[in-house]
Formats: structure tokens, C-alpha cells, sequence
């Protein structure tokens, strides 16, 4: 703003100018001849005309001014923050403890939808929902007292005519037990060469496990829908069992399930890779890893995929480019990212990379802010008008 400060100024003490000048000139020019009248009207249009200019060059350089701004903020607090308007960027500045998870909570909050004020009416009440029809019933049936079982009329029994019915969704929390496999061992008493027949082990996903398949299908669930941590899955289950199981073997039991998945992930990458056009994308993820002992270390996901297909997520310990080389080596269609230059050299010999219009206005900024841009501030703030 302090850019625009003298170039407004100016603008207005011309302006101020002009009107005096304007009174001036009529004064003197009344009695006057029309040629004098018609030069003065001429050359007032021009004074207008560089003014008007002046002004249009103030607002594209207060447009250019506001992105910079916008965009050093977006910078201080993160990603998340591309999300909010200007006027909630400004509000952080305000707040000098705010952190990038605040930040990203408040991007991901849904607008309020404040409604035209109407007139006040009547509340109407929704009625009582419905429960799930598919939902197992569970019948309790309360009897009546012995008093109101008996007529205070006659003294005789009250007949049972029907029941008053209402409906509650119940639950039953999970209760843990100790499966007990018994495998048959079968011997012939007369031919004790024959040796002993055991009925075979069903396969499970991990050998010799203290848990079963269920157990650990839960885990993986409770993990990845349910976003509930392994480290709490661990304290809710010595809780509620007294059975102590630490950390690392409930992921490994996560690994393992991972293992068996690959196949299906190979299968998802081929049917990806069979398309002609594929969306890529990198993010950050923090791992424990022996590089860097106390303390994470930042891994990589790869995210393929394209409108209405299975996404893909190939996980990498750095951002190389032997990643997506390796991943798209077959790929010959239209591969859409970002400006990373990790992408340049991927896919087959016929793969047209293609870029992001986003991107490419907020690498534009980048690149004119202290890098020599050719187009200067104006043009700047002429193409992101457009």
C-alpha cells in the first residue's frame, strides 16, 4: 500500500488541479470563441484520459500487490491455508500463536450458509426415524404386574390382547474369547506303522499368531476407517482383556496384510496403466526409519489415479525420481502433474506430459518475485484478470 500511496496522491491533487483550473478557464474564456472552447475541451479529454490510465495502473498494481501478499501467507502457514480467503489470511495475522493444523482445520470447515431472514413459522417436527429394517430384532417382553394382570372389577385374569411395541438401536460391545482349535489325530490301534493322521491347519495370514484372522482384520479396520491409532488399539485392548500386546507386533500384523493386498494393487496399476490419461501427485508422510534415528523420517506417497478409477498410492522414502519412473515405465498416455521436476523423464516414448493451470499461475509468482520476470507487475496482474 505504501507503493500506491504517492500514485494515488498524485492522482488526487490532479484532480483537485483540474477543477480549479476548470472554474479558471470558464471565467476567462466566457465571451470567448468557440475554437478556444473546443482547444480547452480537448485538452481537458486528454488530462481525463491519462488519469483514467494512472487509475487503471494503480488498481492492477494493488491486484498484483494483494496476490504477493496473498501468497507470502500462504507460504508462512502452509497448504492447508490456499483454501481460505483473504479477509481469514488477514485474521491470522492477528493471531500469532496459530498453527498449520488450526490453519488446515479451518480450511476444511464448511462455509456457513446464512439464509435470507423470513418470516418466523412453525417449527415442523421431522417425526421419529426409522430404524434399519435389515437390523436383527431382539424381543423384550415386559409383563404386566400381578395387580394388573387381575380384574379389580370380577377378581379374574385379564386375557392377553396384544403387546404396545416400541423400538430402541441397542448395542453389544465387543466381547473377546479364546478360540480353541482341536485337530483331529487319527491312528489305526491294529497297524501302528501306518503312524498318526492330523487334520491339516486352515492357512492364516500369519502363522503360529497368539490372534486369529479376525482379530487382525479388526485392527486394520479400526486403523484405516476408523482412524483409531495402533498405540490406542494396544491400550484398549489391555484394558478390556488384560492381555498386553505392544506396538510393533500389531504392525507388523498390518504389514502383513499389506503383503497379501499387493496382488490386487499390482492389478489396479496395470488397469491404470492401460488407460490414456493419469493425474499424479506427491505428499509428505512421516515414518519411523533407521536413517534418522529419533526422530522421523519424511517419507513419500505417490498418488495415480484419473477421474472415476481406482487410485493408487506408491510409497517411497524420498521424493527421487525413481519413483515415478519406475511406476509409469510403461505408460504411454496423457500424464497430468504439477511443475515438479521429478516427473520429467518418466513413462514410455510416447507420453505427453501435460501441466495444471494452478500451478502454473502460482510458479508465475514465484518466478517475477526477485527473478527478473518480463512481464513486471502490470502484466502480471493482466493475466491472472484473465
Amino acid at each position: 500500500m505504501l507503493v500506491l500511496a504517492p500514485i494515488l496522491s498524485a492522482s488526487s491533487n490532479e484532480a483537485i488541479n483540474l477543477d480549479s483550473q476548470i472554474s479558471l478557464e470558464l471565467d476567462r474564456l466566457t465571451g470567448s470563441s468557440r475554437e478556444q472552447l473546443v482547444e480547452y475541451l480537448a485538452e481537458s479529454a486528454a488530462r481525463v484520459k491519462t488519469l483514467e490510465e494512472k487509475l487503471r495502473g494503480a488498481e492492477l498494481e494493488n491486484r498484483y500487490l494483494r496476490e504477493l501478499l496473498r501468497l507470502a501467507r500462504i507460504e508462512k502457514y502452509g497448504p492447508g491455508s490456499e483454501k481460505l480467503s483473504d479477509e481469514q489470511l488477514a485474521l491470522l495475522e492477528l493471531e500469532p500463536g496459530v498453527s498449520q493444523a488450526e490453519v488446515q482445520a479451518e480450511s476444511e470447515r464448511a462455509q456457513l450458509k446464512l439464509p435470507l431472514r423470513k418470516a418466523p413459522q412453525p417449527a415442523k417436527h421431522p417425526g421419529r426415524q426409522e430404524l434399519p429394517a435389515h437390523l436383527p430384532r431382539v424381543e423384550k417382553i415386559i409383563a404386566c404386574t400381578p395387580e394388573q394382570s387381575v380384574c379389580s372389577q370380577c377378581g379374574k385374569d385379564k386375557e392377553l390382547i396384544g403387546y404396545e411395541t416400541s423400538e430402541q438401536l441397542d448395542v453389544e460391545p465387543a466381547k473377546h474369547f479364546v478360540l480353541v482349535t482341536k485337530r483331529e489325530k487319527r491312528a489305526c490301534r491294529r497297524c501302528e506303522e501306518q503312524g498318526v493322521e492330523t487334520a491339516a491347519l486352515p492357512a492364516r495370514i500369519i502363522p503360529k499368531s497368539l490372534v486369529s484372522d479376525r482379530f487382525i482384520i479388526d485392527t486394520v479396520v479400526n486403523k484405516y476407517c476408523d482412524h483409531l491409532p495402533l498405540f490406542r488399539q494396544s491400550v484398549m485392548l489391555e484394558r478390556e482383556t488384560g492381555l498386553e500386546i505392544s506396538r510393533v507386533t500389531l504392525c507388523g500384523w498390518v504389514m502383513a496384510v499389506g503383503e497379501l493386498l499387493m496382488p490386487i494393487v499390482g492389478a489396479m496399476r496395470q488397469e491404470l496403466l492401460s488407460g490414456d490419461y493419469i493425474q499424479a501427485d506427491e505428499t509428505p508422510v512421516d515414518v519411523q526409519s533407521e536413517r534418522t534415528k529419533g526422530k522421523n523420517h519424511q517419507a513419500y506417497l505417490w498418488q495415480y489415479s484419473r477421474p472415476g478409477a481406482a487410485v493408487v498410492f506408491d510409497f517411497q522414502l524420498d521424493r527421487g525420481a525413481h519413483g515415478p519412473r519406475e511406476f509409469l515405465a510403461e505408460f504411454d498416455g496423457i500424464l497430468q502433474t504439477d511443475g515438479y521436476a521429478g516427473y520429467g523423464k518418466v513413462g514410455g516414448n510416447n507420453m505427453v506430459h501435460a501441466g495444471c493451470w494452478a500451478h502454473y499461475l502460482e510458479s508465475v509468482f514465484i518466478w517475477s518475485e526477485g527473478r527478473g520476470s518480463r512481464l513486471g507487475p502490470l502484466g502480471l496482474a493482466a493475466v491472472v484478470s484473465r
